[in-house]
């Protein structure tokens, strides 16, 4: 399944999945977001039953703040519209796939 590009616009329709739901905070400036970007790229390729979607914290200021991003990248798991996982950093992709499980 292809990776989402959440907005401001998409985010309630994303956030009201019955399937787990992984967002990837990132920015085009930082470095260590890109090092995450294709993992989170191949977590979506390799599991159709998650929702993989990333926010730029640029352009979606205000979603950003609502999940009280303070550094990037910033991984949250979203199931049944609620947080319950996230990670600040870059994480290998066995630790990711174990935040959504």
């Amino acid at each position: 399944m292809a990776v989402l590009k959440i907005t401001s616009e998409n985010f309630d329709e994303v956030k009201n999945s019955d399937k787990p739901v992984l967002i990837d905070f990132y920015a085009d400036w930082c470095g260590p977001c890109k090092m995450v970007s294709p993992i989170v790229d191949q977590i979506a390729e390799e599991n159709p039953d998650i929702i993989v979607g990333k926010v730029n914290v640029d352009d979606e200021e205000d979603l950003a703040a609502s999940f009280g991003v303070m550094s990037i990248p910033m991984l949250v798991v979203l199931k049944n519209g609620e947080v319950a996982n996230k990670s600040v950093g870059v994480q290998p992709k066995e630790k990711i796939l174990e935040m959504v499980k």
